[in-house]
């Protein structure tokens, strides 16, 4: 070990569209909302995480909350680079530093990257006083952290569904072999809800109230073994502007979600089509693993299971299978050679 390495600090962050995660010391340190509230006469941040959740439909035209990825990439730079500062800040070993240590950052990023996307990730990261960068793809960090050993020479097939991609992918020998990113996961899911409430019940509900609905009822199958109860929703009458209640369904939900299941379903049996006949025969006895908030969908590996007659597994605690893996990896960078930087 180097003097220099004696004041650097390693993290893992899974930069979600959704969700931002960071390990540091095998700890998950931070879990918070990818979302940040910006002071539009002076373009300075106020608030990231869950305190801008909070102001979320609740602010006056001074202030602008905003969500700096988008399906899975950073679409404002400035934002995403002060959200991962104010994040990191937020590690109490390297808050309370004399001396600001750097950083050695092992970070995921969506399969279908772009390359102009990737260097957006890389650049913020390094904003942050990072020596070091390194990228891992999503889907394999998700398999690290669902248990899978993706070095072996078995096939094995992970989905993760994530806030703003699906990621589908076949990973063997510490590599993926095929892959499918779709631009179709959690967002679509809650945007899917709103247009339903909309124009099912003429009730305009804001977005965290969709996701509380989705959280709490959302289904992949009409007819549940388990029975979910109605919940109430309030919103605004679109008819007459005044506030209003109604109560909703999981069945209502599940013809909600319908058709971005069916994209999901078709995106990972394309995948299973271009498969090598070796792999395709491993998979049909490993199955398919399930990763990212989606898989927390009721019902969906049922539903995923009947279209695909395989096995289909849900990583444990799979909302943080991806910064499991990323910390994994970030643990043995020597170990795998799909790390990139």
């Amino acid at each position: 070990m180097g003097i220099f390495d004696m004041f650097t600090e390693e993290i893992a962050i899974d930069l979600g569209t959704a969700n931002t995660l960071i390990i540091h010391n095998n700890k998950i340190v931070v879990d918070e909302p990818s979302i940040v509230a910006i002071d539009r006469l002076t373009g300075k941040a106020i608030a990231v995480g869950t305190q801008a959740k909070l102001m979320q439909g609740k602010t006056h035209e001074n202030i602008r909350v905003i969500r700096p990825l988008k399906d899975g990439v950073i679409a404002d730079f400035h934002a995403s680079e002060h959200m991962i500062k104010e994040f990191i800040k937020q590690i109490t070993e390297i808050k309370g530093k004399l001396i600001q240590p750097a950083l050695r950052i092992v970070i995921c990023i969506p399969s279908g990257i772009t390359e102009v996307e990737r260097r957006a990730v890389r650049d913020s990261a390094q904003k942050v006083n990072a020596k070091e960068v390194i990228l891992i793809y999503e889907p394999m960090a998700a398999a690290i952290g669902a248990g899978i050993d993706v070095e072996s020479p078995e096939g094995n097939m992970i989905v993760d569904i994530g806030g703003g991609t699906t990621e589908i992918a076949v990973i063997a020998l510490g590599g993926i072999v095929v892959d499918r990113s779709l631009k179709l996961a959690g967002d679509v899911f809650t945007n899917d809800i709103s247009y339903f409430i909309r124009s099912q019940h003429n009730l305009d509900i804001g977005e965290r109230t969709a996701e509380r609905i989705k959280i709490e009822i959302g289904s992949a199958l009409e007819e549940l073994d388990f029975p979910l109860e109605d919940i109430s929703v309030r919103g605004k009458d679109l008819l007459t502007g005044k506030p209003k209640e109604i109560m909703v369904n999981y069945r209502e939900i599940f013809k909600a979600l319908d058709k971005s299941i069916i994209r999901i379903e078709d995106a990972i049996m394309e995948t299973l089509s271009i498969t090598p006949p070796e792999l395709a025969t491993d998979i049909y006895k490993t199955g398919i693993f399930l990763a990212g908030g989606g898989a927390l969908l009721n019902g969906l590996s049922e539903r995923l299971h009947r279209k695909t007659g395989l096995p289909v597994f849900v990583a444990e605690d799979p909302l943080r299978a991806v910064v499991r893996g990323t910390g994994i990896a970030l643990k043995n960078l020597n170990k795998f050679r799909f790390l990139t930087k």
